[in-house]
């Protein structure tokens, strides 16, 4: 096969292999740190691990986050009382309140209001936070370091700044209460109420974190050599802060040891070349015509890289990003443009490159292996947009089942199922319903015609197929005889039937132009009988290019433009050639003017309709319908095209023609079957 391409070919090929491992290996996910990826209460995954030095035990997260807890409740913070600014405050109210004038107090209220004020100072004055917790029970003592000694206090007589304005105005009430609140709204008592009692920070936060020390202070060892965990084991919290401090540790020492999860750059790049060198080898050897195809190798490679990158961006903005991510989508779109073998040889490798950066990688490919095969299996014939939505529901069916089974099996109970990997595998299945809208801008891209847009192709209410139905009733009938007899034989041999079945409705399309120059549009006056044999055969041959016009202009996809094009081949209009050749007797006829424009059929589909088109319209003219003349009917056309070398770039096989012949016999055979005549009443 190397042999038929050319080195843009082989260069091509190449630079997409290149390319696709150089991206998947560049943002593959990784960790410079030699860490184990697990999870907590899951089986451990590696083989046996043992302690390669002294590991302290701690607290595990649980038990550590409840020592914390009851640390900081039953903690007393330690505040500091400023004296000196107590009696500096108090000394200059007196001062102020004795400098005071027009103040109607005698000297003994004086010496009550400064006797007030000591007061609430001996008692203490704390800032508003201090008092608001001390208010709701937070904090009924506080201590105090004096020497290194604490002591506690309570914090019962405390007061804040306003509170305790609101207590000396109460406590002052006599008999000349206006003159006395007059006078502490004189000497601006507020500005004087001041916190001497603050939180001591500093200690309070190392006292805090000695607490916290010694609360966190480890609770054993394990010592070099011993085993830490082994195969199978489950995954404990205990074992899990366990191994995080092995890992913090080997940090620290700068343990150049790789893990046996690292994958080293030479080994991920190995793995992809190995993974794509057997997508290249499947091509190759069994889907040599895809290989050969510059738009199915771009497409194949480009698809699984693109999902791949997509799958590691999943993973990494998710903490279940794999089973968010749908990976049912690759088969889904090989399948509606190639082929179901082909669907799953490159889900296969699309799980397994995927697989190098999940968690449990054996659940994994089993999970994304049977929802592939699910997806394959539903949409055998993608035909209904609503074909897609069933095979999503079925694929979150297919992942939630495996899901339980892998758990039962490995956990023993249901009561382990995670709600939220059921929400992943929706999210997953919603992404999967949204592949026709990826499936119409892959057809604009690569080319391609699914059977999707090939079965509304197929619509009669299509304005192409309606306007040759009402300007040419006689082709397309015709063209509606031949889509049944071709898709017949199609499916006879194992072609795409639904290619056939709709290339047929549109291949006479071009007739529409001069549609009664065509002997099943007239109605007793011939046109030809005015034209020559040269100008009648240009006529009927020029529908093969209008045709091409008119397709192109609708739109229409190229697979279908083949159809109009190879319908003829290179054939001649055998009728105006012959007509001609008995005109002139002993003349050198070209045949050119009497050629069709081509070219040959080149698959499998337009050698099919090319043979229909043929027997069909034959048929037409027989007097006898037996199954002897039938039969030699359709030997008889078909071996002459086969003579003519008209399906010689084909791959029909010989078994093939066979089987279109007998398909064609039996079809027609059915459709021109004696009938019984109908009793007169007698009266």
């Amino acid at each position: 096969m190397i042999n038929q391409m050319t080195r843009q070919q082989i260069l091509l090929r190449i630079l997409l292999f290149v390319a696709a491992v150089s991206l998947i290996v560049y943002f593959l996910p990784r960790n410079d740190k030699n860490h184990y990826v697990y999870e907590v209460n899951r089986p451990w995954s590696y083989t046996l691990l043992t302690a390669p030095f002294d590991i302290p035990i701690h607290l595990d997260s649980v038990s550590a986050a409840q020592v914390m807890d009851s640390i900081n409740t039953h903690f007393v913070p330690v505040y500091v009382r400023d004296i000196a600014a107590e009696k500096t405050l108090i000394s200059d109210y007196t001062t102020r309140l004795n400098a005071a004038t027009g103040l109607e107090i005698t000297p003994a209220q004086k010496n009550q209001i400064i006797k007030a004020i000591r007061n609430v100072y001996d008692n203490g004055i704390v800032d508003r936070d201090t008092y608001q917790r001390i208010a709701s029970g937070q904090l009924p003592t506080v201590r105090f370091v004096h020497d290194n000694v604490a002591m506690s206090m309570p914090t019962d007589n405390y007061l804040s700044a306003f509170r305790a304005y609101e207590h000396l105005d109460s406590v002052l009430r006599d008999r000349d209460v206006r003159a006395v609140r007059a006078a502490l709204t004189a000497t601006h008592l507020s500005d004087m109420l001041q916190p001497t009692i603050t939180l001591d920070t500093v200690t309070t936060r190392r006292l805090l974190d000695e607490a916290y020390q010694k609360a966190m202070a480890p609770i054993g060892v394990i010592q070099q050599g011993e085993r830490i965990i082994t195969k199978g084991d489950i995954v404990t919290l205990r074992l899990a802060t366990i191994l995080d401090t092995y890992e913090r540790m080997l940090d620290e020492r700068g343990d150049a040891r790789i893990s046996q999860h690292h994958y080293p750059i030479a080994g991920q790049i190995l793995y992809m070349v190995i993974l794509f060198g057997a997508l290249y080898g499947y091509l190759y050897f069994f889907r040599p015509e895809y290989f050969l195809d510059n738009r199915t190798v771009v497409f194949l490679m480009s698809l699984v890289t693109v999902f791949t990158l997509f799958a590691f961006a999943m993973q990494m903005a998710f903490s279940n990003g794999l089973m968010i991510a749908p990976f049912t989508m690759v088969p889904i779109l090989v399948l509606v443009f190639l082929d179901s073998r082909t669907a799953y040889f490159t889900h296969l490798i699309q799980v397994l490159l995927s697989a190098i950066i999940a968690t449990f990688q054996l659940e994994f490919i089993f999970l994304q292996f049977i929802a592939g095969v699910v997806a394959i299996d539903s949409l055998k014939d993608l035909a209904r947009r609503s074909q897609l939505i069933r095979t999503a529901a079925l694929i979150f069916l297919a992942y939630s089942l495996c899901y339980i089974s892998v758990e039962v099996m490995q956990g023993g109970t249901l009561a382990k199922t995670e709600g939220r990997i059921y929400g992943c595998f929706g999210v997953n299945a919603i992404l999967i319903s949204f592949s026709y809208v990826l499936m119409f801008l892959l057809e604009r891209v690569f080319g391609y015609t699914s059977r999707v847009t090939l079965v509304e192709l197929a619509d009669t209410n299509n304005p192409l197929l309606r306007e040759l139905s009402e300007e040419c009733p006689g082709t397309f009938n015709h063209s509606m005889a031949v889509s049944n007899l071709a898709s017949t034989a199609a499916q006879a041999i194992g072609a795409n039937v639904q290619m056939v079945r709709t290339g047929a409705l549109y291949h006479d399309i071009g007739k529409i132009k001069n549609p009664a120059f065509f002997t099943e549009n007239q109605h007793g006056v011939n046109p030809h009988d005015a034209l020559d044999s040269t100008q009648s055969a240009r006529v009927v041959t020029d529908h093969v290019r209008d045709g091409l016009v008119m397709a192109e202009k609708a739109k229409l996809p190229p697979k279908i433009r083949e159809f109009i094009a190879e319908h003829h081949g290179a054939g001649k209009a055998r009728y105006f050639y012959n007509t001609y050749c008995n005109a002139h007797p002993g003349e050198d006829v070209d045949p050119a003017p009497f050629t069709y424009p081509g070219p040959n059929p080149r698959s499998r589909e337009t050698s099919l309709l090319m043979m229909a088109d043929a027997v069909e319209a034959a048929s037409r003219s027989m007097k006898e319908h037996s199954p002897e003349a039938i039969t030699a009917l359709v030997n008889k056309i078909i071996d002459g095209q086969i003579a003519e070398g008209l399906h010689n770039e084909s791959p029909l096989s010989f078994r093939d023609v066979q089987a279109v012949k007998a398909s064609f016999i039996q079809r027609l055979r059915t459709m021109y079957h004696s009938r019984i005549s109908y009793p007169e009443l007698k009266k």
